[in-house]
């Protein structure tokens, strides 16, 4: 038996080094076959020291990429809605849908650029994890909530980054790397941009420094650190754009014939011909160079479509016929929480469901306010619905009154 567990250490080891050894020989693949411009794998930088990720098998960006999609955050993606909330129809784009498609629409850019990949997706499937229930409107709630009980604005993006690192495991968070943290702060989809080139030689200090800038002025512009973060920047509008057009002509809110003809000259009609174009332009526009760019025709066509869409989809009253109902349960359910966690009332949603998993470190550290905000935006459209109906409702009522 001891020669035996001799043996099998042994292989254990020589299994091990070899596995070592083959990623050891895929980082110095890349730079033959990686852009100049790309990041390489073995500059990821953490920040703390992570024994696990460097002796494992794994290139650095995809041990990212796999922690993101294990993540708690990343689970909770599947119900959470898109653009139409509170919109009973199994054929809209939730969360997750979109979040898949930014994926592999940035990954298929960044294979023709040369670019890495898996820092792509690791960017990709984090980038909007600390989205609140009910899409930019719950945001928008939530922006408030925060701003009245002193805790600066709300912005999605910084949330993410937040969940990642703070709230995660406990609120150990994943040790993500700096690359990957940097794109999703810096994933601003909605702001348009022609071109982005991106700002290197970034270190944690800026990140926490453009981070805080980030919260305090949520219009403040950010540029990726890395030619991946622009890509998926960029990709994060065209999975977007025509495929919220794609489910308001689906709901009845519009025609594509409602589309502005400047825009279909250009950009053709139907999403699938959207992404094909702005994907093939960017492409064309960008390869061996540093940042990514659309043309200026393209570039204008996408900006009025944008501009369409804000004005017919975003800012359209009939899809927000519950918008201040909405808004009234988010000010209930954070007062209650608040009053919960202030009371130590542990049989409470947010113990049961949140704090119980948190570490002391992070219940003594993190305001009252804090603790909600983070419950809350964490919640699935669903969950939300439950709590409130849980807590507005009276239960136990009886069936017959005779």
């Amino acid at each position: 038996m001891k020669n035996s567990g001799m043996t099998n250490e042994v292989f254990s080891q020589d299994r091990s080094r070899r596995l070592y050894e083959r990623r050891r020989e895929l980082d110095e693949a890349e730079d033959k076959y990686l852009a100049p411009a790309a990041a390489r794998s073995r500059d990821a930088v953490r920040r703390r020291p992570d024994t696990r990720a460097e002796a494992g098998h794994r290139q650095y960006f995809a041990i990212d990429a796999d922690r993101i999609l294990h993540s708690m955050a990343y689970t909770r993606y599947i119900d959470k809605t898109q653009v139409f909330s509170l919109i009973k129809n199994d054929q809209i784009t939730h969360r997750v849908l979109h979040v898949q498609l930014v994926s592999k629409i940035a990954r298929t850019i960044g294979r023709l650029l040369g670019a890495n990949q898996d820092l792509i997706e690791a960017i990709a499937l984090g980038h909007d994890i600390g989205h609140p229930p009910f899409g930019h409107d719950g945001e928008d709630f939530l922006d408030t909530l925060c701003q009245e009980n002193g805790l600066g604005h709300f912005v999605h993006s910084v949330q993410s980054v937040r969940f990642l690192e703070k709230i995660e495991r406990g609120g150990e968070g994943w040790n993500l790397s700096l690359q990957v943290l940097d794109g999703i702060l810096c994933h601003d989809g909605e702001v348009h941009a022609q071109g982005l080139a991106p700002e290197q030689g970034k270190d944690f200090a800026r990140f926490d420094r453009e981070t805080r800038a980030k919260q305090r002025d949520p219009s403040e512009q950010l540029a990726p650190m890395t030619l991946e973060g622009c890509i998926v920047r960029q990709a994060d509008t065209i999975s977007y754009v025509g495929r919220d057009i794609e489910d308001a002509v689906r709901l009845g809110l519009l025609s594509w014939e409602d589309v502005p003809r400047k825009c279909t000259a250009v950009l053709g009609v139907g999403n699938g011909t959207i992404v094909y174009r702005l994907v093939e332009d960017l492409v064309a526009e960008s390869h061996g160079a540093s940042g990514v760019a659309f043309s200026p025709e393209v570039s204008a066509a996408l900006a009025r479509l944008k501009a369409f869409n804000y004005e017919r989809i975003y800012t359209n009253p009939q899809i927000k016929p519950h918008l201040l109902q909405a808004e009234n349960m988010f000010r209930t359910l954070f007062g209650k929480f608040l009053e919960d966690v202030g009371a130590g009332r542990e049989g409470s949603p947010v113990f049961v469901d949140f704090l119980a998993d948190m570490s002391e470190e992070y219940r003594k550290n993190n305001s009252a306010a804090e603790q909600v905000r983070d419950f809350v935006a964490g919640l699935t459209d669903e969950r939300f619905l439950e709590l409130f109906t849980e807590m507005v409702l009276p239960r136990g009522l009886p069936r017959r009154l005779s």
